[in-house]
């Protein structure tokens, strides 16, 4: 039984890769929003581990918190995900794409040919593949009830060099799916969407213990909650299928719908520092 009440009362999400970072800040936004938020990572799910611990926090929050363990590398265990909110909850409203497996930040700056061809494995299969095998399961449930929206976690990497080739190649590939998802999904009510984070301050970015990275101040970055509240209005808002395809940044997109950090504070984009002009696809 669903017990979330709020503007999401009722409303069943997926978040995958959501024990820390970005997706548990998203999964504890629709929490408040009275969401019922399943909540996946690798596992396994004992008492106040991570993912548990994700989940138990959307319910006290307002929502209703279910954890999976899913290792995003395995096709039958994303499948399994989703039989399972079938089976509990007979619909799925949301998908956030958020799940990643990015390398040892500690050898971002070596080039590629010097990087371990194993790289392909986290930031290709996880970073990218795992994307398209839930947004199919996703889809097909969401176009047969005639409703759904998914969201794809992406990156200003998609314009120019962040991290390594192969963190550029997954998040470009990303936006281009989301953009052609559309294109095939036009005629029905679902809605696809990318979105580019700023600097976000998850717990490996303050571990880090520096007052800046690549020229960007920690204290003026993202939290991950901030890209829940974004992700929720979107959710929300009735003219959102017009935006179906597009690529959206999460700092303009707040400030279109009005959402703050918890101070009131609404980071700055980082549009112009990543080139401006547009973002993809090119109208």
């Amino acid at each position: 039984m669903d017990t979330g009440s709020g503007p999401g009362a009722g409303k069943v999400a997926v978040v995958t890769g959501a024990s820390r970072g970005v997706g548990k800040g998203v999964a504890l936004a629709l929490g408040e929003e009275g969401w019922t938020v399943y909540v996946t990572g690798r596992g396994p799910i004992e008492e106040n581990d991570r993912l548990r611990c994700s989940a138990d926090e959307v319910t006290s929050r307002g929502g209703a918190g279910v954890a999976v363990a899913c290792d995003h590398r395995d096709d039958a265990q994303i499948a399994a995900l989703f039989d399972r909110v079938d089976a509990e909850r007979g619909r799925i409203d949301l998908l956030v794409n958020n799940v990643w497996a990015g390398p040892a930040y500690d050898r971002a700056a070596e080039p590629f040919w010097r990087r371990p061809l194993s790289d392909w494995d986290s930031l290709i299969t996880v970073g990218l593949r795992a994307h398209y095998v839930a947004s199919v399961a996703a889809t097909a449930r969401m176009v047969r009830r005639g409703s759904g929206l998914i969201v794809n976690i992406s990156s200003f990497g998609t314009r120019r060099h962040l991290h390594s080739v192969l963190y550029g190649m997954s998040k470009a590939a990303i936006d281009k799916m989301t953009a052609d998802m559309a294109v095939e999904l036009a005629g029905h009510e679902v809605t696809v969407l990318s979105l580019w984070l700023g600097l976000v301050r998850t717990e490996r970015v303050l571990a880090k213990g520096v007052e800046t990275i690549a020229g960007f101040p920690i204290a003026e970055a993202e939290t991950p909650e901030f890209e829940g509240r974004v992700i929720a209005a979107l959710a929300a808002d009735p003219k959102v299928r017009a935006r179906s395809g597009q690529t959206l940044i999460s700092a303009e997109t707040a400030a279109e719908y009005g959402v703050t950090e918890r101070d009131g504070r609404v980071p700055a984009s980082h549009r112009a520092a990543f080139g401006g002009g547009p973002v993809f696809p090119v109208p």
